[in-house]
């Protein structure tokens, strides 16, 4: 099928992000212009996710169509960043025209609406459909019905689901079949992890989708640098789900800024570490056997991300939303779960340590692994990312499709909700973002299979996580009154989606610190 208007359009969208970012590398400190700097990280995410869409409308012409309006729609978007900066922006005025005559044809309600009829497929193989169908099923069986009452309560995560997920080998989708995972080092293994966690999503992301992603983040730093001892002792029991795992980086006055932390780690006489510091927002913490503890043991500050090191901390199960341990020893741990608005069920935690005190082989990687943590846990983050835009593109979807049966089922003004031109437009945008980002997706953890794109989960986590708010957001618009109701999904849908900008890495710090600096360093 001929492309070649889309391909000369995408042409004229990268010259125009190429012109911004020639212009802010001419800037003695291209990072203190932040606006302009965020703004290019995201037309730069929706222009790279529009590049790799482009194969997908080979798979026929409904498939085609889907292509143009996503493209469509993200050049609208790079317009309208650069709208009135087309100065600043070097935007040429052929280049312009390119992206006006394509929108103009492509961008239309018609075909917005024309998409809105359409069932976007994903094309995955036999063996990937089936991870596929095995993962939405056992969301429809064993996690739906427990979803809302989960939510609407603020109840722990049912054990039945995280037994039901051990057994399916969830926990070890990315751990290496000999520390007993069932990776094997091809590119299905990311595949598998990334329709896994969409599907799971898809039925609840704080009891579902969320499960798997907190053992991955340790696994990766484990398996990254942890020693031969460590990784046959730990991973194993990851992988069948005998220890369940949660995060412990972010601290109250830090933020995103890890490399600022003060949590310490000293040393004691008689061998191990004492551990002193408070950490929050740590996912899951209550239910977790072990704990990714990211502390300082250079206590000079001075030395920043280098300074850190991560410590695999064990500790007892514990329900509901606090606990309290201390050992033989004064050592103290308490925790306490933060109220939020949504993302219920797994509780985030903010934990205190008090002298507690953890065995030498705690320490990821031993005496080498001193001063590595900030490594090992950002190559546990660069899949988190990765796993968290799988979980909006199931978050979307599920929103998607409750939006989609909702207006053929209402009436208004004696007329199909559905029939209406608007509802048309708000749900073929839908299909149409969501199918792109979920290509992404696939497309990232194949590079990542290879040992690539940190960048790229970077901008799909940047992109669609922005969308599901949108996508939510509409979803209950269509819902009209009963979408503020808790007692239909939507209502949960979009308070949920609201946190995924946030975690594994805030929105603007992401674009400003991560996306931004890689663009600009090329």
């Amino acid at each position: 099928m001929s492309l070649s208007r889309a391909e000369a359009a995408i042409i004229s969208a990268r010259e125009i992000v190429d012109s911004g970012l020639s212009y802010l590398k001419s800037k003695d400190n291209p990072e203190d212009h932040q606006v302009f700097l965020y703004d290019l990280a995201h037309a730069n995410s929706a222009l790279a996710i529009a590049e790799s869409f482009l194969p997908y409308a080979d798979k026929g012409n409904e498939e085609k169509e889907i292509v143009e309006v996503f493209l469509a729609d993200s050049l609208r978007s790079i317009a309208g960043m650069s709208f009135g900066r087309e100065e600043t922006w070097g935007i040429s005025k052929s280049a312009l025209e390119n992206l006006n005559n394509y929108v103009s044809t492509h961008g239309t309600p018609q075909k917005y609406s024309q998409v809105s009829s359409y069932r976007p497929r994903s094309h995955l193989n036999d063996e990937l459909e089936l991870v596929a169908e095995t993962f939405r099923r056992f969301g429809k069986e064993h996690i739906e019905h427990h979803a809302e009452k989960v939510h609407r309560e603020d109840l722990d995560v049912p054990e039945e689901i995280i037994n039901g997920l051990s057994e399916l080998g969830c926990f070890g989708l990315s751990i290496p079949e000999e520390y007993g995972g069932s990776a094997s080092g091809a590119i299905n293994d990311m595949y598998g992890m990334v329709i896994a966690t969409e599907e799971l999503s898809r039925a609840s992301l704080s009891i579902g989708g969320s499960l798997i992603t907190r053992p991955e983040i340790l696994a990766r730093a484990i398996e990254r640098g942890g020693t031969e001892e460590q990784k046959r002792s730990l991973l194993p029991k990851i992988a069948a789900g005998e220890l369940m795992s949660a995060v412990a980086v972010t601290e109250p006055d830090h933020g995103s800024d890890v490399a600022s932390i003060t949590m310490s780690a000293r040393p004691e006489p008689s061998g191990g570490w004492k551990l002193n510091g408070v950490k929050t927002w740590c996912t899951f913490a209550g239910r977790a056997d072990l704990l990714m503890v990211l502390a300082r043991t250079n206590p000079d500050t001075s030395q920043g991300h280098r300074g850190l090191s991560v410590f695999v901390v064990e500790k007892e199960r514990a329900d509901g939303h606090s606990f309290d341990f201390q050992q033989e020893s004064g050592g103290r741990m308490q925790g306490k779960a933060i109220p939020t608005l949504g993302y219920r069920g797994m509780h985030s935690f903010e934990i205190a340590f008090q002298d507690w005190v953890v065995p030498e082989d705690s320490l990821i990687g031993g005496i080498e692994g001193e001063g590595q943590g900030f490594y090992l846990q950002m190559a546990g983050f660069e899949n988190g990312r990765l796993q968290t835009a799988a979980r909006a593109v199931g978050v979307m979807q599920r929103a998607y499709e409750e939006a989609v049966n909702y207006s053929q089922e209402r009436t208004v003004f004696n007329s199909s909700l559905r029939s209406y031109e608007l509802t048309q437009v708000k749900i073929g945008r839908m299909a149409a973002i969501i199918q792109a980002c979920r290509q992404y997706t696939y497309d990232v953890a194949e590079k990542m299979s290879m040992g690539n794109g940190a960048l790229e989960a970077a901008m799909i986590k940047a992109y669609s996580c922005k969308a599901a708010e949108w996508v939510t957001r509409e979803a209950m618009q269509i819902h009209g009154g009963f979408g503020y109701a808790e007692e239909y999904v939507v209502s949960r849908l979009f308070v949920d989606a609201r946190v995924l900008s946030i975690f594994e890495g805030a929105d603007e710090t992401l674009c400003l610190k991560l996306i931004g600096r890689r663009l600009l360093s090329k």
